[in-house]
């Protein structure tokens, strides 16, 4: 399975701190947002991973990110020349998809709980349909809201309804197989001149092939689309940071754990770093694995 992170957009819920930085590139607490997005895919085992985003800060990822190899993955990266809907990750990223499965996250979401690399690394092993990952909240009128039966089947999917029949929010976080490439060519853009991913879940679920997983009580999910959300979710990985000494989306360390990087990458990745407290975190690390 590939995975993509759709980091496009004009951040205007942030201006005027989005005017001249991707929104993706602001730091949560201690990293940059994109961190995040990019640690899910890793903890599912995914190391192919393509980056979109506009034309004016592709550059900036490139720069921060590189080819991915200090983190023992691939990174390729495309622009998205104006942002029409989440859809549009899937056709921009055909080729980049090819014949595999894809998991798409958008480049805003933060996930954090005990379980995560097994949730993700079930969905990652799914060999046909779609899946999706929902968690209650208290105002599903902002989100794509699921409704299901008692044994978590969807019944139905509806993208920031009015009158919500349920509250549970449709999280930025989806895997499907490789029907999802023609299935996003097909579809219509929506009221808003947008193309939904409402749109391609509900063509899973008229193929009977769509399944919802609901987060677990106490696991954390942040869209960090707004000035409150950023704080509190950087205020959320301070608080975790701090009383576990253990840093969330470390992608270093992921790719340590995962047996992707070397202790002498690591080492030579720790060197260019300078005197930074995630420096000192990685020598811990480096240290423990010894």
């Amino acid at each position: 399975m590939k995975g993509i992170v759709l980091a496009g957009g004009t951040g205007t819920r942030l201006h005027p701190a989005t005017l001249a930085i991707s929104k993706q590139l602001i730091p949560v607490y201690d990293k940059p947002m994109i961190y995040y997005p990019i640690s899910v895919l890793m903890l599912a085992g995914i190391r192919e991973i393509l980056i979109i985003s506009t034309r004016q800060d592709i550059s900036s990822y490139k720069k921060l990110l590189g080819n991915g190899s200090k983190f023992g993955c691939v990174f390729s990266y495309e622009t998205q020349p104006e942002p029409k809907g989440l859809v549009q990750a899937f056709t921009i990223g055909e080729q980049f998809i090819g014949n595999e499965n894809v998991c798409l996250i958008l480049g805003d979401n933060l996930f954090h709980g005990a379980g995560l690399t097994g949730l993700v690394g079930d969905a990652a092993s799914l060999s046909s349909g779609g899946k999706i990952f929902g968690q209650r909240v208290s105002d599903p009128e902002r989100y794509g809201v699921a409704e299901i039966d008692a044994g978590n089947k969807v019944l139905s999917i509806e993208e920031k309804p009015e009158k919500p029949k349920s509250d549970i929010a449709v999280t930025g976080l989806y895997f499907f197989d490789n029907r999802v490439v023609d299935i996003a060519k097909n579809v219509e853009p929506s009221a808003r001149g947008e193309y939904e991913i409402t749109s391609v879940i509900q063509a899973y679920l008229d193929l009977g092939e769509l399944s919802l997983q609901l987060l677990p009580r106490g696991f954390a999910w942040l869209d960090t689309g707004t000035h409150e959300t950023m704080i509190q979710a950087s205020n959320y990985v301070y608080a975790v940071e701090s009383r576990s000494d253990l840093k969330i989306a470390c992608l270093e360390e992921i790719a340590l754990n995962n047996g992707w990087l070397s202790q002498g990458e690591l080492k030579l990745t720790i060197s260019s770093m300078g005197k930074s407290s995630y420096a000192s975190y990685l020598l811990r690390v480096l240290n423990e694995s010894s």
